[in-house]
């Protein structure tokens, strides 16, 4: 659980740097919070995350920064057990509506290095809608 605090104290560090912050964040599942496909798996496995997946969701709630899943995954039910099983499913939203988005390619699951590439991404996105950025809390 040390970790887990260590990294969540660097993105929070992170996002501290930037003056606007999305109000919402997705991620995949395979490779980028967990280094497996579903579909490879049985329900019955034991799943685990990527090193800083935990501690940069407990960021994001800490900041009121909502997170929620986009997966293409052929077995959501498996995803959904592995979900449960990790204890963060309810760290995610349900239903996501029309807004502007800003996306990057994580290839080796999410780190702190993909996370600030990200938010800097955002910062410079002069597309992203108005409605999709919040000031960062003070």
């Amino acid at each position: 659980m040390e970790e887990v605090e260590q990294v969540k104290a660097e993105a929070l560090q992170i996002m501290g740097v930037f003056q606007l912050l999305p109000k919402l964040v997705v991620f995949d599942l395979d490779y980028t919070l967990w280094p497996f496909y579903c579909e490879c798996r049985s329900k019955h496995d034991t799943p685990y995350l990527f090193p800083h997946s935990r501690g940069i969701l407990h960021a994001l709630k800490r900041q009121n920064v909502h997170a929620a899943i986009a997966s293409k995954s052929p077995t959501p039910d498996i995803a959904t057990t592995y979900l449960d099983k990790l204890g963060i499913r309810s760290m995610f939203v349900a239903e996501i509506s029309k807004i502007g988005v800003t996306s990057i390619l994580v290839r080796n699951g999410v780190n702190l290095e993909a996370f600030r590439n990200g938010l800097a991404k955002f910062s410079q996105n002069g597309n992203a809608s108005k409605k999709n950025k919040q000031k960062r809390p003070k």
